[in-house]
């Protein structure tokens, strides 16, 4: 048992497993259903994602005390529903395998880290700030959806902030369960068998065009749309992460688990976030604990394979959403004050922050790195002028 554990870290690893798994599990049956899986290889996949995503947090975490929580590429697996439509899985194998060693590649260099270190605070917690954004807004959408939920779990939220502010977040969450199971809200007509997951090893073959199309886009996307918002998440919250031994860690992982269905394995950004904000600890120097907790919740799940998925697709969407939402409440305002704090950095950060917060795609590259482009770019246009204006003065 891990020294000193708290409460806080437990409901905070919990819920980022939570969000985790359940923002992206209908993506990836969908991408194994694209390629064709059996039932075996859809629990091999489930087995090989939560272990690779658990051992790899886990690790680092310990051994870095940081809270640096690793996930399965999400954006990774939608690419995988678009381009892998008629590729033999053994090929889409040998893709995988390509993409880990071009991360593996990339943490051993280190161009990745030496690029990071450049991005501004102002302009890294106002990315943050927009990715998180969207889900403090969905607290609010998802009233539409279910009113009398949203209101409970939010009036929980206010009175625990009020009056036992280190356990809101557990009211918050097991009113929301409360009220589910006495609403007859959950949905109970499926069947699960709790069955330990096997590894079901594919042997992969490597194809040109598979290469070219599944495992560079693979690896372009999860640096721009994983990668590059994880580095950003754990430095706004105060940490220097040790990006290049990270990714070459996840690399790594990906060569391992990618016959089993481990297709990549990255950063978190949304789940660090969790795990890394004041809800988790307050004390930061130990708040690794929560995102050791969420690694052992990864392995265990992972274990169980693709039945448990069930369970996480057995809440309504609304009580995810609010959770998540609730839980980055802290986060978000942190983030924008960090952000907006100084008035020489102010307008660049919000151009960064409002790029984020567009969800603008262009080239398959998503918002965060056009939003850190702009960001950057803004910032150095007004510094130059500001430079220049000072020389004609003088």
């Amino acid at each position: 048992m891990i020294a000193g554990l708290k409460l806080s870290h437990l409901v905070s690893g919990f819920i980022a497993v939570l969000v985790g798994y359940t923002g992206s599990v209908a993506i990836i049956f969908q991408a194994i259903d694209t390629l064709g899986a059996t039932q075996a290889q859809a629990n091999s996949w489930m087995l090989a994602l939560g272990l690779g995503t658990g051992l790899s947090g886990l690790l680092l975490s310990l051994y870095y005390r940081m809270p640096i929580l690793t996930a399965w590429s999400t954006p990774g697996a939608a690419l995988l529903v678009i381009s892998a439509d008629g590729v033999p899985m053994s090929e889409a194998i040998g893709a995988f395998l390509f993409c880990g060693a071009l991360l593996t590649v990339t943490g051993l260099t280190g161009w990745f880290e030496k690029l990071a270190r450049l991005i501004p605070d102002a302009i890294a917690s106002a990315v943050l700030a927009g990715i998180l954004f969207r889900f403090g807004l969905g607290v609010f959408s998802s009233m539409e959806e279910d009113f009398l939920l949203v209101a409970v779990m939010c009036v929980t939220y206010l009175a625990g902030k009020r009056w036992f502010a280190r356990y809101a977040i557990l009211s918050l969450l097991a009113s929301g369960i409360l009220y589910c199971w006495i609403t007859g809200t959950f949905q109970t007509v499926a069947a699960f068998s709790f069955s330990v997951a096997q590894p079901e090893f594919i042997v992969p073959e490597f194809s040109l065009i598979a290469l070219i199309s599944i495992g560079l886009p693979l690896y372009v996307v999860t640096m721009t749309s994983q990668n590059m918002p994880g580095v950003v998440a754990l430095k706004s919250a105060g940490y220097k992460p040790p990006v290049s031994a990270s990714m070459t860690v996840t690399g790594l992982a990906t060569l391992l688990l990618a016959p089993f269905g481990g297709f990549t394995f990255n950063f978190a950004a949304i789940t660090a976030a969790i795990c890394a904000g004041p809800e988790a600890d307050e004390n930061p120097k130990t708040r690794y604990k929560a995102a050791v907790v969420a690694g052992m919740f990864y392995c265990g799940f992972g274990l169980l394979g693709a039945a448990v998925i069930g369970l996480f697709l057995l809440a309504p969407k609304a009580l995810v959403i609010t959770v998540a939402g609730l839980a980055l409440l802290n986060t978000i305002g942190t983030s924008l004050n960090a952000a907006l704090l100084r008035s020489d950095d102010r307008e660049a950060a919000l151009v960064t922050f409002m790029t984020t917060v567009s969800a603008v795609s262009f080239l398959g590259i998503g918002a965060p790195v056009w939003a850190l482009l702009f960001g950057t770019a803004t910032s150095f246009a007004l510094s130059r002028s500001a430079n220049s204006s000072f020389k004609r003065a003088s």
